[in-house]
Order: C-alpha cells, then sequence, then structure tokens
C-alpha cells in the first residue's frame, strides 16, 4: 500500500495509541480523539479511527462494508501472512464464518450454561471459602478474577488440568498481537512457538475429555456441521478467547466496587444487580479496548472517505464513554441500564461466550455477596499493559466479612 494522505477536513492525530503511556491510562486520549471528530486519521499507522459510539456500533454491525476477514488486528491479510492460522470466528466473514459460529451458539448456549449454573455457583462458593479462610487480605487479581475462570472453563472445554498455566500468557501475545509489534509483542515473541504447540495440541480429541465443550465440537465435524479441518480451530478459539477477557472482566468488576463501596452496598442490599454489575464494569472498563476492522470498497463515514483495503481501528473503550450516548459515563452506576454496551462486540461477531462470561461473574459475585460486608484497597492497583486488552496486573484488597 502506497503512503496515503487523507482529505484536507480530516482530523489527524499523531498520538501512538499503542505507546505504554496511553495504554497505562487511555481515557485522556479516548476524549480527545472522540471531541476531535466522528473519523481521525492516525499518521503513525496509517488507520482511520473512530471513538464516537455512533460510528462504532455501525461499523460492527456492518460486516459487508467493514471485514473482519482482513484481520482484525493492525496486519492486514489482504497483503501480509498472519502469524498463526485465522480465527474462523473472529477473522471470518459470510460465509466462512456461518457454520462455526452456528455450532459454537449451539454448544455456548442457554441449555448448556444451564446444566453449568449449579456446580458453577458451588465452584465458586468453595473457591470464595478457601480466600476467605486463608485471608481477609488478598490480591483480588490472581485469588479471583484469575483463579475462578482457569478453575472452572477449561474443566468445561474438557482440557486436562497439565499446562493450564500456559492459556493467560498464551493469550496475552495473542492480543498483543493484534497490534503493532511494540515492547508489549517482542517480550511475549520468544514463548510463542511452545505456548502455540501447547494451545493447538488441546485442541485435537483425543486430548479432550468425552463430555465437555471441545467433545461437542467435534461432534458436530462427524454430523457435518463443520469439517474436520474446522474443529480444531473452533476449540482454539474458546481457549484463545475465553480465558483473558473473562478474567479481564471478573478484575474490571471486582476493581469497580473496591473503588466504589457505594455500589457494592447496592448489591448486597439486591444480589439480582449481580449480572447488571457485570456488564456496567464491561462498559465502564471495557477489558477488550480495541479492535480493527477494513473497508471492502470506499465508504463515506461522518463527512470522511475511507478508501477501500485501509485499516478501521475501532476503539471500543472509547465508545462505552461516549457522552453522545452515556450519560455521565465515566461513572460506575447500578442504576444505568448499560445493554447497547459495545464491549463484547455487536453484530454477527460479538462474542459468543459472553454469557459464558456472565455466568462466570454471576457465580463468583453471588457467593462474594454472601460472605462479604465490604470491599477495599490495601495499596495501589497496578495495571498488566496489552495492545488490546484493558488488564490489572494486582488489585490488592480487604475485605470485611458479614
Amino acid at each position: 500500500m502506497t503512503t496515503f494522505a487523507p482529505a484536507p477536513h480530516v482530523p489527524v492525530s499523531h498520538v501512538d495509541p499503542f505507546g505504554l503511556d496511553i495504554l497505562e491510562d487511555p481515557l485522556p486520549f479516548q476524549a480527545d480523539l472522540r471531541d476531535a471528530g466522528p473519523v481521525v486519521y492516525l499518521d503513525r499507522y496509517e488507520v482511520f479511527a473512530m471513538g464516537r459510539y455512533e460510528q462504532v456500533h455501525a461499523a460492527l454491525t456492518d460486516w459487508q462494508g467493514f471485514q473482519s476477514a482482513a484481520g482484525v488486528g493492525l496486519s492486514n491479510f489482504r497483503y501480509e501472512k498472519p502469524w498463526r492460522p485465522p480465527s474462523l470466528l473472529l477473522e471470518a466473514d459470510p460465509p466462512h464464518h456461518d457454520a462455526p459460529r452456528s455450532v459454537l451458539s449451539k454448544v455456548l448456549g442457554p441449555r448448556a450454561l444451564q446444566k453449568l449454573r449449579a456446580s458453577w455457583l458451588v465452584d465458586a462458593e468453595v473457591l470464595v471459602d478457601q480466600v476467605l479462610e486463608s485471608a481477609t487480605e488478598f490480591d483480588a487479581v490472581t485469588r479471583l478474577a484469575a483463579a475462578f475462570p482457569l478453575r472452572v472453563f477449561p474443566d468445561a472445554v474438557g482440557i486436562p488440568d497439565a499446562g493450564r498455566e500456559n492459556l493467560l500468557p498464551y493469550g496475552d501475545h495473542l492480543f498483543n498481537a493484534f497490534g503493532p509489534v511494540n515492547s508489549l509483542v517482542e517480550k511475549g515473541a520468544p514463548r510463542i512457538g511452545e505456548l502455540s504447540g501447547w494451545v493447538n495440541a488441546q485442541c485435537t480429541r483425543d486430548a479432550l475429555s468425552e463430555d465437555g465443550f471441545g467433545a461437542q465440537i467435534w461432534a458436530a465435524a462427524d454430523r457435518g456441521d463443520i469439517t474436520y479441518e474446522q474443529a480444531p480451530l473452533i476449540v482454539r478459539s474458546l481457549l484463545s478467547a475465553g480465558v483473558d477477557t473473562t478474567v479481564n472482566g471478573l478484575a474490571a468488576v471486582l476493581y469497580a466496587f473496591a473503588s466504589h463501596p457505594d455500589q457494592w452496598a447496592r448489591v448486597r442490599a439486591n444480589p439480582m444487580l449481580a449480572r447488571t454489575a457485570f456488564d456496567e464494569a464491561v462498559r465502564w472498563e471495557s477489558p477488550v479496548q480495541t479492535f480493527f476492522r477494513t473497508a471492502t470498497r470506499d465508504i463515506e463515514v461522518g463527512g470522511t472517505l475511507i478508501p477501500d483495503g485501509h485499516k478501521i481501528l475501532m476503539f471500543l473503550g472509547a465508545a462505552n464513554r461516549d457522552p453522545r450516548r452515556w450519560e455521565n459515563p465515566d461513572a460506575f452506576d447500578l442504576s444505568r441500564n448499560p445493554s447497547g454496551h459495545v464491549g463484547f462486540g455487536m453484530g454477527i461477531h460479538q462474542c459468543v461466550g459472553q454469557h459464558v462470561a456472565r455466568l462466570e461473574s454471576e457465580a463468583l459475585l453471588t457467593a462474594l455477596v454472601a460472605r462479604v460486608k465490604t470491599i477495599e484497597f490495601t495499596g495501589t492497583p497496578r495495571r498488566h499493559l496489552n495492545n488490546t486488552l484493558r488488564s490489572w496486573e494486582s488489585v490488592p484488597v480487604r475485605v470485611q466479612l458479614g
């Protein structure tokens, strides 16, 4: 692709949104991006950016105009070879996207989750009891937000216990790789061959239990709903996107409650708010901050012409705090209806596992609500930087039981 200059009226930003300082605190940049206009040109990467809710939502739902098949990261698969076989869910469009999506939607559907609900509620109670019996001061990320998904979700998929510690570093590199090749990508590069090999090995039929999500995906291949070549890639999608995003969503809601004790009191008074709390935390923190699309033709958005083949960077986090869409958007507020947030995407590529994440959050928060009166910080929370994800490295808290 030759060097491109946008039309003179298009606002241009020289800021690197993947700079470590921006990743540490993206909110001021995102506010500037929204204020600059509906579409802004990021000259460092020669991509168009959208930070307002209206344009982000429209791009997410227009798969014909803004394709995923050219990659949902900075790399453009029209011109570059992907570092791994593309995801059949994230990095494919109809018709190639249809069968895998249909199979996974059934595997992760309401009937399957209803079977898991009772056992996950018990698992959450056991974990919370273990944590609280040992201490009332602990790291909410490592002891709860990361521990619970790594406890229940791989079991549901049907992978063995050995090697599960590989899931988070693999996912961390995967989401870093959607951005530019910066220090975060370089940090994960030495191990990615080893980690990818382990993940791929878990996706084979022989590695999976007979009653998990993975086995159901292979059964779909037996029925002819998908091909045998597609089956391991669909299992890989579960292991790639089903852990890190949930860990970060749980960390977000726990951080939100520690920083908003009045909202924790509301959930204690009305535990039915637990589900609303998770979605409000996903809106407020946006664990998935960005995704790319590629224009399939010359498309005009907000008075800006985006040429065919150009990358578009959608700032989901900015859209979820757009005051044009949300009243008092910087507040974590359980009186708000957060439905419509784009934290799980939107349209045909909306996160197929979002209901799994909601169930995990419901189970964990239900166990905490029954035992914990207050949550407060005992130190300064620390971010874990990632090119795509808004993550916490550590959220040290003290709880009062009651």
